[in-house]
């Protein structure tokens, strides 16, 4: 990765990473427990993906510094409020029931499952806060739903009959539990610059694809017995696994379409006219990434 972009996207983490905790309650705040789990789930070691993939957005639109732009880091501090909560209920005994996230005990072990699903309910309300631009709040809003979002996508996903869940069926699931996501942390980065609509197609089709690829490779790394993007609870029984792109069609195969996706989310950016090298080295890393 060229140094600049390096020294870029440390900034930009360093951004993001105090906008959160700004944006968050104190731990001394009451409730106190409540804000103690938010904060737990919010502010541990994760990659910050989405919120760097807004603010790069951003920046490929206008060209400016990370965090200069209000809106595009109150965007990326909403867009990981919202996956944070998605994480807290995901690891509950009533869905995945994970004891780990990102080699610490999950919320609900540390908290009880009472606090943890108002911790994430909290998140998920709080992320609304953030956004400051009209139509915001309608493109996480739905991005993070229903009917074509993650939580849709997260009730197709367990509703799945896995021996028969053929590279459609899958491809339809992950558009709307991952990719959804992913698409609207980009599309939020370029409102927030003022992005006119042939700026924004080709940064929609980046983030389609790229989360897309992003899920096809947490896919396979799970397969190989590779700890996946967020930490979880490797070496789970084989029947509580869910609908994936290698057991759909292979290893070989779903190697090939993450490949050919990660080519065409590079395509797209293509048609921008500068200031995409962040995307450029975010995507790449989402693809090669080994764990």
């Amino acid at each position: 990765m060229d140094e600049s972009v390096e020294v870029w996207l440390g900034r930009a983490r360093g951004s993001v990473e105090h906008g959160l905790d700004q944006a968050l309650p104190a731990e001394d705040e009451e409730p106190r427990t409540l804000h103690a789990a938010m904060r737990y789930s919010v502010l541990g070691r994760g990659k910050r993906l989405r919120p760097l993939l807004c603010l790069a957005a951003e920046r490929a639109v206008a060209g400016s510094e990370a965090g200069r732009n209000d809106h595009a880091l109150g965007a990326a501090c909403a867009v990981e409020m919202v996956h944070a909560y998605s994480l807290i209920h995901d690891d509950l005994p009533a869905l995945d029931n994970d004891d780990l996230r990102r080699g610490r005990p999950t919320c609900h072990k540390v908290f009880g499952e009472a606090i943890a699903i108002l911790a994430g309910d909290a998140l998920l309300t709080l992320a609304f806060a953030q956004l400051q631009q009209p139509g915001m709040a309608r493109i996480l809003a739905l991005a993070a739903g229903t009917p074509s979002g993650m939580v849709a996508g997260q009730v197709a996903d367990l509703e799945a009959n896995r021996a028969s869940a053929d590279a459609d069926i899958v491809r339809r699931i992950h558009l709307a539990k991952t990719a959804a996501l992913i698409r609207a942390s980009v599309e939020l980065g370029a409102m927030a610059a003022r992005a006119d609509a042939g700026q924004l197609a080709p940064l929609r089709a980046f983030g389609e694809a790229i989360g897309l690829a992003f899920q096809i490779t947490d896919d396979l790394l799970d397969r190989s017995g590779s700890t996946a993007e967020l930490g979880k609870t490797a070496g789970k029984d084989e029947s509580q696994s869910k609908a994936t792109f290698p057991a759909a069609v292979g290893t070989a195969a779903a190697e090939a379409e993450a490949g050919r996706l990660l080519r065409a989310a590079l395509a797209a950016l293509d048609r921008l006219p500068s200031g995409a090298d962040p995307l450029r080295a975010l995507a790449g890393q989402m693809v090669s990434r080994t764990k």
